[in-house]
């Protein structure tokens, strides 16, 4: 049996995982819920290793919201295969903290690329600070390249939109902040989607948070369909909680 190895670096994390079958759709193909769980849960060992836990940051009352992500997906990976999985900080952009990931195979071929934006929030008013309240540590830039496209604000278009029915939340949508899980957005959008394109593997895939969805709302869910890309977005009781975009 084979060890995985994961090192803490000056401007990042590594860590290397294999998909089990959990991961992966009916294809064996790793599913887009799967791919942004791990982008939530990379930011959080880079910093869980530097001493900068969840509880640590919300006693200091600066903590970290995903705000948008957007993906490219090389080729996608699929059930047993082992992933090198890096993260780094790059800066920030308005008032977001930017972070990228990229997963390479054993060949040291690239299979998926993420940018991330985050927000940086005190957790008991519930206000957006600005990047530059961040006092835990500095925010570190790099000019290491990736082939992804930049995070972007979705919209669902002014025409054409489909109703695509009621989605409940439920109990095991739910993470440790009693509100919907990032990742978890992911397999709600593909339970949406046409038949036609839930079989198909992205290429690019991008998604704005807005509202955090909390048990027993009902998120009233709109689609609309152009070309090789879909657009899907999510109501709920307070206004729109995400919008995603899926290129094909």
């Amino acid at each position: 049996m084979e060890a995985f190895e994961q090192k803490l670096e000056e401007n990042g994390y590594f860590r290397q995982e294999e998909f089990i079958f959990a991961d992966c759709d009916r294809n064996k193909r790793v599913r887009v819920s799967s791919l942004l769980s791990r982008a939530a849960a990379y930011a959080g060992y880079d910093y869980d290793a530097r001493g900068l836990t969840h509880e640590k940051l919300y006693e200091m009352r600066e903590v970290f919201l995903l705000s948008r992500v957007a993906m490219r997906i090389h080729d996608c990976p699929r059930y047993r295969e082992r992933m090198d999985i890096s993260t780094w900080e790059n800066g920030t952009k308005g008032a977001h903290m930017q972070r990228f990931y990229e997963m390479r195979d054993a060949a040291g071929t690239v299979r998926v690329a993420i940018k991330s934006d985050w927000i940086l929030v005190d957790p008991q008013t519930r206000h957006i600070l600005r990047p530059a309240s961040f006092t835990a540590r500095p925010i570190h830039t790099s000019d290491r390249p990736i082939d992804c496209p930049d995070t972007r604000k979705i919209l669902l278009p002014a025409q054409g939109a489909e109703e695509l029915g009621q989605r409940r939340i439920v109990w095991s949508d739910l993470d440790g902040n009693g509100h919907v899980y990032s990742g978890n957005y992911g397999d709600i959008v593909w339970d949406a989607l046409p038949a036609d394109l839930q079989d198909r593997a992205p290429r690019e895939f991008f998604i704005n948070y807005s509202k955090e969805a909390t048990l027993g709302e009902e998120l009233r869910l709109l689609g609309v369909r152009e070309q090789d890309a879909y657009y899907m977005e999510g109501v709920g009781p307070q206004g729109t909680c995400f919008t995603a975009l899926c290129r094909f």
